[in-house]
């Protein structure tokens, strides 16, 4: 398991009975994990007092409620000097996926190496589905520069917001609302080409126009797509997958198929998670990584 184990603004403290118990700067949160079918003892006292407690219904959905915590508030993720405005909303969420973390690290690394090997070649990135920016920004902190697409507009809004925080509102990113397959498909017949491709698909989703995206039937195309829209010399590409059950040997085959048979390199998959401060792990999805 890749752990996004750098952390230093963020923990999980505590899981049990299909809850976690998370700090995030100075707030405790508890929220409900999918994943966490076991029942140990709620010692720490976080569980009795919380900041903030998400309650999830039987019927579907479920919503927050709140005890001392702030409408927004800013963590840092200290290694790559990025701070990210988060916030309750929706389904559990905060805008921020900390898991994430140990993806950011393994790509920015490649795109330092590839710059002070080539310090004169300009890397560029796709970043697709891409959320509230936090590959975005890794990217483009590493010295990258970043195309990042996602149909919502409020998650761009966001996603500029946590780039003035991080103070790379200046940085060469190019911001997009549209919806990642129309765009992909546009700038192939646009002649456009990436270095590097990253995408974080939702399980289902609609896009900016009302496009329904079903990942069962839409990620192979799309990952053809991207593996074409790719430069002659590419450098990485990243599929990371949380909501949707799927093994990591299914994304490995998806980068066999597409992209090392068209260029070579290696690609490996596994469950990326969170360190628990009792010593065990938290599993959060799974990634797929290939790298020239």
């Amino acid at each position: 398991m890749w752990l996004a184990d750098n952390w230093k603004n963020y923990e999980v403290i505590d899981t049990s009975g299909g809850e976690k118990l998370e700090r995030w700067g100075d707030y405790m949160l508890i929220r409900p994990d999918p994943q966490v079918i076991w029942n140990t003892k709620r010692e720490h006292y976080g569980w009795k007092k919380p900041n903030a407690h998400y309650h999830r219904s039987n019927k579907g959905g479920g919503e927050w409620e709140f005890f001392d915590l702030p409408k927004q508030w800013e963590i840092t993720y200290e290694p790559l000097a990025l701070t990210f405005g988060l916030k309750p909303f929706s389904f559990k969420h905060t805008g921020l996926f900390p898991e994430q973390a140990a993806n950011w690290d393994w790509f920015s690394d490649i795109i330092k190496t590839t710059r002070e090997n080539d310090p004169g070649r300009k890397l560029k990135v796709l970043n697709l589905f891409a959320y509230t920016g936090g590959a975005t920004l890794a990217a483009a902190r590493a010295g990258a520069e970043v195309t990042h697409v996602d149909a919502s507009k409020g998650m761009v809004a966001w996603a500029k917001e946590n780039a003035m925080l991080s103070g790379l509102d200046g940085a060469p990113i190019r911001w997009l609302v549209d919806d990642c397959q129309k765009f992909v498909d546009r700038e192939l017949r646009r002649g456009n080409h990436y270095d590097a491709i990253i995408m974080d698909p939702p399980s289902y989703g609609r896009g900016p126009g009302g496009e329904i995206w079903k990942i069962e039937d839409a990620i192979h195309p799309l990952v053809k797509s991207c593996a074409m829209l790719l430069s002659d010399n590419p450098v990485f590409f990243l599929i990371n997958s949380y909501t949707t059950g799927f093994a990591p040997g299914v994304l490995s085959y998806l980068i066999n198929i597409e992209v090392v048979s068209k260029f070579g390199g290696s690609v490996v998959s596994d469950e990326v998670g969170l360190p628990v401060s009792n010593g065990l792990a938290l599993p959060c999805g799974s990634s797929g990584r290939w790298q020239k």
